[in-house]
């Protein structure tokens, strides 16, 4: 049994369409992380960052009936490395050698690197920063409109991000192109056609769907809320004191 510490963030949904693709027995622990749930000393030691989503596999080895390490399990977090664990565990999604393997890991890196972070920072100033922020916005709206148009390119060369398989990769990059709240999916179908038709061929698999589907994996109506106000203890769990506490250990 593998626990996914969750939430309902496209970071925390990659994870949780890895598992289902692989068909992996997995147990969702949700976390509000406006309410701070994630700034405990005991997530502190599954993840010290404290940030989402992290995993702890307990049965690293094979399954729960199998392993012989059972009591000592393996804890993997952000959410690169864990798509890259899930897919050496289970032999799928990540090529094992060569050309393809490279280019799979080149674009997982290219989205945890660029696009995750860009568009992170493009949500922050449209959904919870205080007025008067024009430059933060057109600096990271832009940025993400340019990295955008390079996946709008490479998917006219190739049918997965990665190559001509779909592959982690893919995972990686396709909750997170729901930046429909940046920059609207009108322009994604007009603009970026080959983009669109690729995050409607992943769409319609199964193991998407289920995720997807799923009521324990659902993000809460507060989080996808443009221009939201968030009150003095909210605003330092998730930026501010609070967090920085948390790190620190006090």
């Amino acid at each position: 049994m593998i626990d996914l510490h969750y939430s309902a963030t496209p970071n925390g949904q990659k994870i949780a369409i890895m598992l289902e693709e692989i068909e992996a027995p997995f147990r969702v622990i949700p976390y509000d992380i406006f309410n701070g749930d994630q700034l405990t000393a005991k997530f502190g030691r599954i993840n010290p960052n404290h940030k989402l989503p992290a995993i702890v596999d307990h049965a690293p080895n094979g399954t729960d009936d199998t392993c012989e390490n059972s009591d000592q399990p393996v804890t993997v977090f952000e959410s690169g490395a864990i798509l890259q664990y899930l897919a050496e565990k289970s032999g799928k999604f990540l090529p094992a050698s060569g050309a393809e393997r490279a280019s799979v890991l080149s674009w997982l890196t290219w989205q945890v690197a660029g696009l995750g972070p860009m568009g992170g920072q493009a949500s922050h100033f449209l959904r919870y920063a205080p007025s008067g922020q024009e430059y933060a916005v057109k600096r990271y709206t832009s940025e993400m409109t340019r990295l955008l148009n390079v996946l709008e390119k490479r998917l006219t060369q190739s049918r997965y991000v990665g190559g001509d398989e779909y592959s982690i990769a893919d995972i990686a990059i396709w909750p997170g192109r729901a930046s429909a709240f940046v920059l609207g999916a009108e322009k994604t179908t007009n603009e970026w056609p080959a983009m669109h038709a690729w995050f409607e061929r992943i769409r319609e698999r199964p193991a998407v769907a289920r995720a997807m589907g799923r009521a324990d994996l659902a993000a809460p109506e507060k989080y996808l809320r443009r221009n939201q106000k968030l009150d003095q203890q909210q605003w330092s769990n998730m930026f501010g004191e609070a967090n920085h506490r948390a790190v620190k250990g006090d």
